[in-house]
């Protein structure tokens, strides 16, 4: 099974700043792909963030452009979001995503690839 495992939340003050981390582990992981960050405020539906391809392209929300930034450590199978200016709006949970595709042992070949969600972690933002 493959877990995504964030880490880096927590409350700052309008202004500040926060690193979320995300590691991607399991068994007969065989490759991955765009990884992510999305978020979820209470009452309101879960967005993008932030992605980065294995090759390093990004993409960004208009809302977080200039302020965070996404990057990778394919040896570590981690993803990274730098948050700085923190806005109280930025409030939420904050999602892992990652594109995996596994070793199937039994066909001998990668399976298709198949998208992973981590547990989410709360960034609260206080004025």
């Amino acid at each position: 099974q493959v877990q995504l495992v964030e880490s880096g939340g927590g409350l700052v003050l309008a202004g500040g700043s926060l690193r979320l981390s995300c590691v991607a582990s399991g068994r007969n992981i065989f490759g991955i792909y765009d990884m992510g960050w999305y978020r979820q405020a209470p009452g309101k539906q879960r967005e993008l963030v932030a992605t980065i391809t294995n090759g390093g392209a990004t993409n960004y929300a208009d809302s977080v452009k200039g302020r965070f930034s996404i990057s990778r450590d394919n040896a570590k199978n981690t993803v990274y979001l730098q948050m700085n200016t923190l806005k109280p709006e930025d409030t939420a949970v904050y999602y892992c995503n990652a594109e995996i595709t596994l070793f199937s042992v039994l066909r001998d070949k990668p399976t298709d690839p198949r998208d992973y969600w981590g547990q989410g972690t709360q960034v609260t933002v206080s004025s």
